[in-house]
């Protein structure tokens, strides 16, 4: 085993974040005293790599830069928080606090993740620690929203298989759980708990499961329930896919290795879709969980954080050596994976009844930003739904939201509600359009390389008389855009994506499946809007008038030759 997670600053060679993490005292840092200081909005930079454990980054707004540049003023710093939710269940108390801590700190909108989180933006210095208090007294957390942790477990929330779907929701939640870092300072600084003094060498305070370095970088868990896979679960570190037979949870076909993220221009950073490697009982996923984590705790690369994802661990040593390796920690070996099928990896919109005799309205909520906007009071509608609705509110992974165990006693109250704000299930939009995603990007993300939520709905109005043209309006298409290849919105598995390169500027990638199960191919580099939608309009055409009988964009520009399948991450470039 690797003494990885026992890092001294004299030990073998490791990235300067190793370094914050080493001197941080289990998380904590300067941050209480850097809160506090009222000279600048911003907190130097080893306090905001701790930050992120927090669940929070430091950000500022682009839009404003060369003009303060210009004024001698320091950029316009704020925060962004995010909040987690293990499968994105919320009561409806807690989405009146999200709405109100939005109008009170932040930016005044909501944005539902691509993780069935919620992000704020906007938040300042001097508001952070209020913010999170009320976070935390509706009963959530930022803890480990973000950082080198396990970030927020995904869970499928889709309604019309509810007889599983709350057994399969609870050991997601399990899984959460017991993966959270179990620092005091979160405590400490965010909500006035009692300071634990710990020196370096102390024993008083531990991270059983991490370590004093926690993870080389971020770990994701996905939990997919067959045919939807929305949580995309081969995107996913370590995913576990529900195996149902007659109408029972018998267990979970577990999968390793998969990761989104890469470098524009650097060949040894690739995504990677993960491998099936065998079936675990219900009650063995937490162990699973556990000991895969401190896997990648021990043999992570701690020198190249570019090279530091889980996905490079597995591909450095081989999927049989991470199997062994899982055996001799589990002491037991994985069952035979199990047949399992998808589907999609989409929502179903509108009212559904489900097992319970319950109702379930998806609502489409494009690029998962909750705002008012003159002529579409989103944000207030479900205000005012949340003040009457007696069931839960669920995040989608493409971020979506679910009115979710509607009493048919509440159902004609939130019909009128629903009516009466004009909120919309997007049946009036093409399904190309609900079936895309954008990550936020421009003015607040530090990462951006160009714009994606709020450019997308605007190429998408230029694509959608081309799909009308070709009589495509009604086919399911994923379609996906980001400002970076950070991989936020998991856009390597997308039919048709854009991941920015400049302002302005894509590299345009075709060819992903449909259920999110292989990954696609570059098609053209660097392209701006014009070159978009000449590239993209003869394809539709051929692709409307030469599709065999149910086959899938992604399934046919492969066939036409547009692009070479994907097998592995490493030809993902070529």
């Amino acid at each position: 085993m690797s003494d990885n997670n026992l890092l001294s600053p004299n030990s073998a060679p490791h990235s300067d974040v190793e370094d914050i993490k080493i001197r941080s005292n289990y998380l904590r840092g300067s941050l209480e005293e850097t809160l506090q200081d009222p000279i600048t909005g911003s907190i130097p930079e080893d306090d905001n790599r701790l930050m992120k454990f927090h669940g929070s980054y430091m950000q500022d707004d682009r839009d404003l830069r060369n003009e303060r540049q210009k004024q001698k003023l320091e950029p316009a710093y704020q925060f962004m928080l995010r909040v987690r939710a293990a499968g994105g269940v919320v009561t409806p108390e807690q989405w009146l606090m999200m709405d109100r801590v939005c109008q009170k700190y932040a930016n005044g909108t909501i944005r539902l993740t691509t993780r069935q989180s919620f992000q704020l933006h906007g938040v300042i210095k001097w508001n952070l620690k209020k913010t999170i208090q009320e976070v935390n007294e509706a009963l959530l957390s930022t803890l480990a929203a973000c950082g080198d942790v396990n970030r927020n477990v995904m869970c499928n929330p889709n309604p019309y298989q509810s007889e599983i779907h709350s057994e399969v929701y609870q050991w997601a939640s399990k899984i959460s759980d017991h993966l959270d870092p179990q620092t005091n300072a979160y405590h400490e600084i965010w909500l006035d708990g009692e300071k634990i003094i710990d020196s370096q060498d102390s024993q008083v305070e531990q991270e059983p499961i991490y370590g004093r370095v926690y993870l080389p970088r971020k770990f994701k868990i996905g939990v997919a329930v067959p045919p939807s896979n929305d949580v995309d679960v081969f995107s996913q570190d370590l995913g576990f896919i529900a195996i149902i037979e007659d109408g029972q949870l018998i267990g979970f076909n577990v999968t390793a290795g998969g990761g989104m993220g890469m470098t524009h221009g650097d060949a040894k950073t690739y995504p990677q879709i993960s491998k099936v490697i065998g079936f675990c009982l219900p009650e063995q996923v937490i162990d699973v969980a556990e000991k895969t984590v401190t896997i990648q705790r021990d043999y992570g690369d701690r020198s190249v954080r570019k090279h530091a994802r889980f996905k490079y661990t597995i591909d450095d040593r081989g999927i049989d050596w991470f199997i062994q390796e899982l055996t001799n920690r589990l002491g037991w070996s994985l069952q035979e994976a199990r047949p399992f099928h998808f589907e999609h990896n989409g929502d179903r919109y509108g009212w559904v009844k489900g097992s319970n005799n319950k109702w379930h309205f998806t609502l489409f909520i494009q690029n998962g930003r909750v705002k008012d906007e003159e002529d579409y009071k989103l944000m207030t509608g479900l205000r005012e739904i949340a003040k009457i609705h007696t069931g839960d509110f669920r995040l989608t992974p493409n971020q979506n939201l679910i009115i979710a165990n509607v009493s048919s006693q509440k159902k004609k109250k939130i019909e009128a509600l629903i009516s009466e704000y004009g909120l919309t299930d997007g049946s009036h939009y093409s399904a190309l359009r609900r079936n895309s995603m954008a990550c936020v990007a421009f003015p607040t993300c530090g990462l951006a390389m160009a714009e994606s939520e709020r450019y997308l709905p605007t190429l998408l109005d230029k694509i959608e008389p081309m799909l009308k043209e070709a009589g495509l309006q009604d086919d399911d298409i994923v379609i996906r855009m980001t400002g970076c290849p950070n991989g936020c919105a998991r856009p390597m598995l997308a039919e048709i994506a854009f991941i920015g390169k400049a302002p302005g500027k894509y590299n345009m990638y075709l060819g992903g499946g449909f259920s999110g199960n292989r990954l696609n191919k570059l098609y053209k580099e660097n392209i701006g809007e014009a070159e978009i939608l000449e590239s993209l309009q003869p394809i539709l055409s051929q692709y409307a008038k030469d599709r065999q009988e149910g086959e899938h964009f992604g399934d046919y520009v492969i066939r036409a030759g547009y692009v070479q399948e994907v097998t592995d991450g490493q030809n993902f470039h070529a």
